[in-house]
């Protein structure tokens, strides 16, 4: 059928912990899913009219004519679930998470795209296991027409989404998702992508009065950090239950599902304060960066958005050597999308020929998995550069157009990944010769991310080819 815009309410769902339950257990969670699936799962979508779009692999996208069909689905289904696999240990049981949101979307007759469908896969990523997440459309749809609560999680960045988006937590109070205890929970299970917390800075200034300026500082870093399209950043809300507490890093790690936590302290001198932070691994304690900054108290706002745009642009390599150095850790036959690509930016970074010849291989099995990864297409395109202008490989058209086309792809597919932008808008300017369209991207990150030494070294390489061409 041709493809058609319509409302739709869109569940996505998928099953925490799945990679490690497979790993314990492949053809025993395969087989378990496949029951549940059969049994509850879909037969609830059709009793609430709703159809499954497709399977996911380790979870389901589905959608509804109606909003409260879908979060009475998502609800019931969560219920059935609570009842399932009684004789299973709770550590291995199999338990969904689901997120549901209103929105426009394309459809096809064999799937549906939009930033509808988007908010709803943010949604399940940020959902507890066996926990619902909405976002505020629904939840203003929905909340005197059920019989549930909604907690409030405050507005999150969504990845390729232009504005933040307000969530809710789903309050069954029927079967309630159970709250971890600090004591004696499994840990969450950690997102797909690097995960951070940005704990409540100490103040070490002598003056409570001043806790309005160390909380700004670290809401600034929140906002800051939260622009980085491929690193998961907990809600502000979230973290600042840690304010006034003695903490453990791996503490925070369990109760919030994250692998790195970045903490500080501001301490204040007659009309200028220091500002100390460290970067930390939470499955090793290690400290993986430190630093302080110094500075006036002239303008305290000029000063909370310096020091966020420092310390950002400082942890940002190191968070990415981090997930790299994991990534070489895992087994081949574990890799995922984003390990592909950490491991395609190592090889390159190697800057030799056959690097870069093994960096375009594991991109391009990269784009295999998912073909729409808007990181793994403008890289590809970058490799195709170096490999042009430092001579190592010829360039056949067929290299060239690939290259070409992938980053017309990237910057659309990832107009809000700065990372993507500035590399796909060199790749247009080499390869294409298309300077304006270069510059856009280009000028695009550096507004995503102020703090991206390459888009700055990406815009000087772009005005000495406007300039010089025939030195480019």
């Amino acid at each position: 059928m041709p493809s058609v815009r319509r409302l739709a309410a869109i569940l996505a769902a998928d099953v925490a912990g799945y990679s490690r339950l497979m790993g314990e257990d492949e053809e025993g969670t395969h087989e378990r899913l496949k029951a549940h699936l059969g049994e509850l799962v879909y037969p609830k979508i059709e009793e609430h009219r709703g159809r499954v779009v497709k399977n996911t692999g380790d979870g389901f996208l589905a959608e509804f004519p109606s909003v409260v069909d879908a979060v009475r689905c998502a609800v019931e289904i969560q219920r059935g679930m609570a009842d399932r696999e009684p004789e299973v240990a709770e550590g291995r049981r199999i338990r969904f998470r689901i997120g549901v949101n209103l929105g426009d979307v394309i459809a096809e007759e064999h799937d549906i795209f939009g930033d509808g469908v988007n908010v709803a896969a943010r949604l399940e990523a940020l959902a507890e296991a066996g926990g619902i997440c909405v976002s505020r459309v629904v939840r203003d749809q929905v909340r005197d027409k059920v019989d549930l609560g909604f907690e409030d999680l405050g507005e999150q960045e969504i990845k390729n989404i232009a504005r933040p988006v307000r969530l809710f937590r789903v309050r069954d109070r029927v079967v309630p998702v159970q709250q971890p205890s600090p004591a004696s929970s499994r840990p969450l299970p950690l997102p797909d992508k690097p995960s951070i917390a940005v704990l409540p800075f100490q103040n070490m200034t002598g003056d409570p009065q001043q806790d309005y300026f160390v909380d700004g500082i670290v809401e600034e870093i929140t906002t800051v950090i939260s622009r980085l399209p491929w690193l998961f950043v907990i809600a502000r809300n979230s973290s600042f239950t840690y304010k006034g507490r003695a903490v453990d890093v791996k503490q925070v790690a369990r109760e919030l599902g994250v692998r790195y936590v970045l903490e500080g302290s501001v301490r204040k001198a007659a009309s200028r304060v220091r500002i100390t932070g460290q970067l930390i691994d939470t499955a090793t304690g290690a400290h993986i960066w430190a630093d302080r900054f110094d500075g006036p108290l002239d303008d305290i706002f000029d000063l909370q958005e310096q020091v966020a745009n420092n310390v950002v642009g400082a942890i940002a390599p190191k968070l990415r050597q981090s997930e790299i150095e994991r990534a070489t850790r895992k087994p081949t036959e574990r890799l995922d999308v984003y390990d592909l690509y950490l491991l395609a930016v190592a090889e390159l970074r190697k800057f030799t020929d056959k690097g870069c010849e093994s960096a375009v291989a594991l991109l391009g099995r990269a784009l295999t998995l998912d073909p729409a990864y808007a990181p793994a297409a403008a890289m590809t395109g970058w490799c195709r550069v170096h490999q042009l202008v430092q001579g190592w490989k010829q360039l056949s058209d067929g290299d060239v157009g690939e290259g070409v086309g992938l980053a017309k792809q990237a910057v659309q597919s990832g107009r809000h990944d700065p990372d993507a932008l500035w590399m796909a808008g060199y790749t247009l300017s080499v390869l294409d010769g298309d300077h304006v369209a270069a510059a856009s991207a280009v000028n695009r990150a550096l507004t995503l991310n102020p703090s991206s030494a390459d888009a700055w070294s990406a815009k000087g390489g772009l005005l000495a080819f406007v300039i010089s061409p025939g030195k480019g």
